[in-house]
């Protein structure tokens, strides 16, 4: 078996300006889907019973739907439905926010119910609003004992927008297939573009490495 890397040297500097494609999908997605995962675990132990059931059927929907299928839908029925020319970027971010938040939901909800029951207790006692309870003392300590689960989800985040190339978006994998098609050269583009999804990924692990210790450090 040969290797060729000499033959696509002159494309890797294009191969590389998808990590920037790649990292903007993800921390876009990242973002938005912990906010909208924090307000569905709210509902979620919410005592509103249409709360509580619109979350728990939400959660549903995208564990029984494969990711590619509500990614698919998302760029090619918008504009039939809403007459509205999605772009690729926007179609992977409304996607992967919406399905990762189905998933972050639960973590945080399964975070927020390991926090003593006392402190809710003394902070109803004390007169505290609800909102700010959760705001001040409940969701930080949550939020602080899920962190490995929220860097997993973050992982799987990171490794699943490589899907958005499939509606037409330049991220690693598409570049990658591009030089691919161009070179009649395979694995040595997709083995370079899997290296970089790889110290991508140990990079997350070891900034989150870092922050659980300094986290610890701080109780």
């Amino acid at each position: 078996m040969q290797l060729h890397f000499e033959l696509i040297s002159d494309k890797i500097p294009y191969i590389l300006q998808g990590i920037l494609t790649t990292l903007e999908f993800t921390m876009l997605s990242a973002v938005f889907g912990l906010i909208w995962g924090i307000i569905l675990a709210l509902f979620k132990i919410s005592n509103i019973k249409i709360l509580h059931g619109f979350a728990v059927f939400y959660t549903s929907i995208f564990r029984g739907v494969p990711l590619i299928l509500s990614l698919t839908l998302v760029y090619f029925a918008t504009p039939q439905l809403f007459h509205y020319d999605i772009t690729a970027l926007e179609a992977g971010v409304i996607t992967f926010t919406l399905n990762s938040a189905a998933y972050i939901s639960e973590t945080i909800r399964a975070g927020i119910t390991s926090v003593d029951h006392g402190q809710q207790e003394a902070a109803i006692a004390l007169g505290i609003p609800y909102p700010k309870m959760m705001r001040d003392i409940i969701l930080p300590q949550a939020l602080k004992n899920i962190l490995p689960a929220l860097v997993n989800e973050s992982i799987a985040l990171l490794k699943d927008s490589a899907l958005v190339s499939t509606i037409g978006a330049t991220d690693l994998l598409r570049r990658a297939d591009i030089v691919a098609s161009d070179s009649y050269l395979y694995f040595e583009p997709l083995l370079f573009v899997g290296l970089l999804y790889y110290v991508m990924v140990m990079t997350l692990t070891a900034t989150a490495r870092i922050l659980e210790r300094r986290l610890a450090r701080s109780d």
